[in-house]
């Protein structure tokens, strides 16, 4: 049976350069890291995980915890986490707050004793008090999607303002001239800072969003009817839609559709994720695009670094959103 001393051999490097390699390590560099892969598949080396936890004090498993796990902008960051994990020998547990500060400090403290190598986590809300937790464990932790400004963490975020930017200008530059939001809970900080880029815009055009053309909802499909129902039946003016994601845009658009609205005729809507049914409803959605494979990428590549001892070229990663433009958004009807 192939050993590690026979991949050292085979590629030229030292048994540590090989065990550096097999953990993920950033300190490797590409030509190095490509010999001994190659060395690997030739021999068909098989790493005894177990004996190389028992050494390093690593089971090679990375905990996953988000807030709801049924919902498609976590199970993006499930899916693609797995990939990353899976790709480098590791296995994934993954732990579903439902939006309990309660159950995630549970799940977290249930991780940290049985000493994974590190925890990736989307914070319930601002209200989340696990960090006072990890702060007492020499654990890799990243923060990801949900985390708060200047904290000594590493975190993996979109730029969420930016976001709120985009779709402001999309739909300023369509000609809209009065603007509705249906926000996420404002005790996430995301949620805050999607509606200051949006309302930014707005008022560098001239434009302003009065408290009755803001509705905060809960990211899901029943708060986006709701908010619809809320907007309509109040009468509230307005030919333009930004809903935080895209299944609360859809709810919306469900209520519009029922009061015989057309869309983007009377109401453009734009939505936030690009998850499968923005493609699938008619007229399909415009939406702000996450960038969830290159998030997951970045936060393992931060938990692997950190394991490693690696210092961290930046503490704080923070990717930029796109805009996928579909049928839902046009120029205001003349009327």
């Amino acid at each position: 049976m192939a050993s590690i001393k026979d991949v050292a051999r085979l590629a030229g490097v030292s048994v540590s350069t090989v065990s550096r390699v097999l953990a993920g390590s950033v300190r490797v560099d590409d030509d190095t890291k490509r010999k001994v892969d190659k060395a690997i598949e030739a021999i068909n080396y098989k790493p005894n995980l177990l004996a190389q936890g028992l050494r390093s004090k690593s089971g090679y498993v990375i905990g996953l915890v988000v807030p709801e796990i049924q919902h498609e902008t976590f199970s993006n960051f499930i899916r693609y986490t797995e990939q990353e994990v899976s790709a480098i020998g590791y296995n994934l547990i993954i732990g579903n707050t439902r939006g309990k500060p309660d159950i995630e400090g549970d799940f977290i403290d249930s991780l940290l004793r049985r000493h994974v190598d590190g925890i990736i986590f989307s914070r319930v809300s601002d209200k989340s008090h696990v960090m006072k937790m990890v702060e007492k464990w020499n654990i890799p932790i990243v923060i990801m999607d949900r985390a708060l400004d200047h904290e000594d963490v590493a975190t993996v975020v979109l730029d969420n303002y930016r976001a709120g930017v985009i779709a402001a200008e999309h739909l300023v530059g369509l000609g809209h001239r009065k603007f509705a939001v249906i926000t996420g809970p404002q005790d996430i900080a995301l949620s805050r800072e999607r509606l200051k880029g949006f309302t930014d815009v707005l008022e560098r055009h001239g434009f302003f969003l009065t408290g009755r053309n803001i509705v905060e909802g809960n990211f899901k499909f029943n708060s986006g009817l709701e908010a619809g129902k809320y907007l309509l039946g109040n009468k509230i003016t307005f030919t333009a839609l930004w809903a935080q994601n895209d299944l609360m845009a859809v709810g919306a658009m469900n209520v519009f559709a029922r009061a015989n609205l057309r869309m983007p005729e009377d109401i453009s809507v734009v939505g936030m994720d690009n998850i499968s049914s923005a493609e699938m409803i008619l007229p399909a959605l415009t939406t702000i695009v996450q960038p969830f494979q290159e998030m997951c990428h970045r936060a393992v590549g931060l938990i692997l670094a950190m394991k490693s001892g690696d210092k961290l070229k930046e503490n704080r990663i923070i990717l930029a959103p796109d805009i996928i433009i579909r049928e839902s958004t046009s120029a205001p009807r003349e009327k």
